[in-house]
């Protein structure tokens, strides 16, 4: 028998090795850390790419947030493809398409382009993410070893964000812009053989039907909210184009909500949310990666336009978040699977709030002792939230429907950060009147408040939701979910 066939044959009596899973975990990892990479490496090269296509503050925002909003869109649909169709087959197939996509965009001769082309970059990574935590979740069943593999998950997430600014700047230094895009090829050629080879396939033994409706209406939702929030400064506020994107979001919205209620299987189940731990997961998502997103793209700007630093350094400058978050991603699984996710996320919750209070200081002159202490401060924040928002939103949930529980939690990161980009860049450009170089230490000021105010956001409602109250709602919503469909099983 070769390899592949008993790996599937141990997978199928529920038998692999531990050797077996960490190859596994460690393939499935591969796709979470180039998507973060290419994420993370990417806003080090904003101002590059501004400067080389001739492209303006609102399409430098686009090139971060085309691909957030496609793949916030599509990871709940990727999940359900997996779920249908085979989570190998569709997980190779996410590597192949975010492969060729990142040769597209380091081809692109306009800012336009390599707007269309990240776009077609977020319909493989809507392949990757949701459907790799689903193998992983399938293949590590105790919920102690399961919390620990996301431990690492999250591990792999925060050396890619963290140290991307790193390989970025000193791709673009070195090379170019391009580079970054080409770095994706040999890990997705690399990751591809790697499943072939290792991972067992897999599927729901119920994968739900397809929801073109609601597909349509969470992209007209997501995408005309960006749109008027991004282009309201340059187009006017109170513009009909803006004022109109602003009235069609609140119409899809309303609309998604009451068509998925109606629906017996809904791509966005809202029975889901009757959970306070996996609401509460979900939207501390939205709001970590909010001020993770805005973070990156405007302390990019900061070191190289304001301190005039190269590529290069700017990337060394974000060492102390890489760090911070390397070293207490893994800390932070482990007190999930020992203590639950209160005290991780509340020693997030307030690492955030110290780390955004922190960066109100940063000025045009600022010591870079000082910047690299926020920057530290700020990276804690990160690390021990990432772990257990996926533990919060997967935990408790069917295995069989892993792909979609795990989407809906990436869906929110997503969201976070097309919206911290489109929200927090708004803000800080909207108080620029001459050039970034002159204006930004200033303007971004009420950002890093605001930012401390999301820290405030999450410290509350993980408080709320991971008390009795909460458990008492996440016991309520699994009963209702069971006595409602008989392909819900705990």
């Amino acid at each position: 028998m070769s390899r592949v066939s008993a790996l599937r044959a141990r997978s199928a009596g529920g038998t692999l090795t531990r050797r077996d899973r960490l190859v596994i975990l460690a393939t499935c990892c591969l796709s979470l850390f180039i998507v973060g990479l290419d994420v993370s490496a990417l806003n080090v090269a904003i101002p590059s790419i501004g400067r080389d296509l001739d492209a303006t503050e609102s399409q430098l925002q686009w090139v971060i947030d085309s691909y957030a909003l496609v793949i916030a869109s599509l990871l709940i649909f990727g999940g359900t493809l997996g779920d249908r169709f085979g989570r190998k087959r569709i997980f190779q197939l996410g590597l192949l398409v975010f492969g060729v996509a990142s040769v597209l965009c380091s081809l692109a001769p306009t800012a336009e382009f390599l707007i269309g082309a990240r776009m077609v970059q977020a319909i493989g990574g809507s392949m990757l993410n949701p459907v790799a935590l689903a193998i992983v979740t399938n293949v590590f069943v105790d919920p102690r070893e399961r919390a620990q593999a996301i431990g690492v998950w999250g591990t792999a997430f925060g050396l890619s964000m963290a140290f991307g600014p790193v390989v970025g700047g000193a791709l673009v230094s070195g090379i170019g812009w391009e580079a970054i895009f080409w770095l994706n090829v040999p890990v997705c050629l690399l990751a591809i053989a790697l499943t072939a080879r290792f991972v067992p396939e897999s599927r729901a033994e119920h994968a739900r039907r397809a929801d073109p409706v609601g597909q349509v209406l969470i992209l007209a939702f997501l995408a005309t909210l960006t749109f008027a929030i991004i282009e309201g400064r340059p187009l006017g506020w109170t513009s009909p184009t803006v004022l109109g994107c602003f009235l069609i979001s609140a119409v899809s919205l309303v609309a998604l909500v009451w068509f998925e209620n109606r629906r017996d299987e809904p791509l966005l189940d809202p029975r889901f949310f009757g959970s306070a731990p996996f609401s509460s997961a979900v939207a501390c998502a939205v709001i970590a990666f909010a001020a993770t997103g805005g973070f990156l793209f405007l302390n990019t700007l900061y070191l190289q336009e304001v301190r005039g630093l190269s590529p290069m350094n700017a990337g060394l400058m974000t060492l102390p978040m890489a760090a911070a978050s390397v070293i207490c991603a893994p800390i932070a699984g482990r007190l999930v699977g020992d203590r639950g996710t209160r005290l991780p996320m509340m020693i997030g919750s307030f690492a955030t709030i110290a780390g955004s209070a922190m960066l109100i200081g940063l000025g045009e002159d600022t010591s870079y002792v000082y910047v690299g202490a926020s920057y530290l401060v700020f990276g804690l924040g990160f690390g021990f939230l990432n772990a257990p928002i996926t533990n919060g939103a997967v935990s408790g949930m069917p295995r069989t429907q892993a792909g979609l529980a795990s989407a809906m939690a990436s869906t929110g990161r997503q969201v976070g950060t097309a919206l911290g980009v489109a929200v927090f860049g708004a803000l800080a450009f909207a108080g620029i009147d001459g050039s970034i170089a002159d204006g930004l230490s200033a303007a971004a000021r009420p950002v890093w408040i605001a930012m401390a105010a999301c820290g405030v956001a999450l410290a509350v409602i993980v408080y709320v939701s991971t008390g009795e109250w909460g458990r008492a709602t996440a016991e309520r919503t699994r009963r209702r979910i069971e006595s409602t469909s008989g392909t819900w099983r705990a």
